[in-house]
């Protein structure tokens, strides 16, 4: 085994674990942004709903464990360390102890399987920031590619969309059209990576897993921010709205590794009950969590790092490289508020 790297690392979006949590978790995530206590306040309802918790914190935990066994039964013996972007343990915090644990260079995993400036670059934004907390001494840490084409993470979500579609008869089946949804981005940041064509491509390849299934769409959610300022659609209630009453939509969230406030309220609440209000048959299908094949995808993940095994891939043009390019997935350009 390559002994480059000494440890692991795993990097999420983090969430509150508590009413308390919820409005400073909400200041990081739109910090610099100007959005007033008012608006967060408001936001923080979705939470409120739950508790004040979101399940991401708890699903990274979990993550961590089940990958901690799929290493160990391959004998690969590296610790797993865990950071947030906007709450605790937050990055920073986490650099700093591999540091004291004598890491010196990790490999990161992110939370995130597609490519955009928020799924990507961002993360990779982020570990520069944290070293820059940290200073001397402060560990490299290596991303791994993103693997929304890796073999395992799509055969995950393809078992999970099954087994959730399972009871349907043959006739339910000819009804059921599968909903692919991903988190809403800027168009402006859209127009600037794969983002959609990646969702596209996937998609294409689960469903066609899927034969005696009417069809599939993509869409979208959890959009935010300025109302003026175009995200990419169809968002997923409207989208909902569209269908025949006599369709039974079975809701894929694609674009998300994990549950968390965003599949909790803008599926499983609103699009749910869009649904309803629609005469419509709604079928959630859960994220892929700790699914076996997802494990085993990333332990794949790593070990193409560790041993230079070769590049698993689904995608037309095949993996994406380890390194990004320097211009790919650029930063948006937040545009100014409209002024009257």
């Amino acid at each position: 085994m390559n002994d480059e790297y000494d440890a692991i690392v795993l990097i999420s979006f983090g969430g509150p674990e508590g009413p308390d949590d919820v409005l400073p978790f909400l200041r990081n995530v739109t910090a610099g942004r100007g959005i007033p206590d008012e608006r967060l306040r408001e936001v923080s309802a979705h939470y409120d709903r739950f508790g004040g918790v979101s399940p991401i914190n708890q699903q990274c935990r979990d993550l961590i464990a089940a990958l901690e066994l799929e290493l160990r039964g391959v004998g690969i013996d590296l610790p797993i360390h865990w950071g947030n972007r906007n709450w605790h343990p937050m990055l920073a915090d986490t650099v700093a102890a591999m540091r004291d644990d004598g890491v010196t260079n990790a490999l990161g995993i992110v939370t995130s399987a597609f490519s955009s400036y928020s799924s990507c670059r961002q993360y990779q934004e982020d570990i520069a920031a944290a070293r820059a907390v940290v200073g001397q001494g402060a560990p490299t840490i290596d991303k791994v590619r993103p693997y929304w084409d890796h073999p395992g993470f799509l055969a995950a979500v393809t078992d999970r969309t099954d087994s959730a579609i399972a009871a349907l008869d043959d006739r339910e089946r000819r009804a059921a059209r599968l909903v692919f949804t991903a988190h809403s981005i800027p168009m402006s940041m859209a127009a600037t990576s794969d983002y959609v064509a990646q969702l596209e491509e996937a998609a294409h390849i689960i469903s066609t897993r899927l034969p005696t299934i009417a069809g599939y769409d993509l869409a979208y959610q959890s959009r935010s921010g300025a109302p003026h300022v175009p995200w990419l659609e169809p968002d997923i209630v409207e989208h909902l709205g569209t269908l025949d009453p006599a369709t039974i939509a079975v809701v894929v969230p694609l674009g998300f590794v994990s549950d968390h406030m965003e599949v909790l309220f803008d599926l499983d609440l609103e699009a749910a009950n869009a649904a309803e209000e629609r005469g419509i048959r709604f079928i959630r299908v859960p994220t892929v969590g700790t699914h076996p094949r997802f494990v085993r995808a990333l332990r794949e993940l790593i070990e193409e790092r560790l041993d230079d095994r070769p590049r698993l891939s689904c995608a037309a043009d095949g993996p994406r490289p380890d390194v990004c390019a320097a211009d790919c997935c650029p930063a948006p350009i937040r545009p100014a508020s409209p002024t009257n």
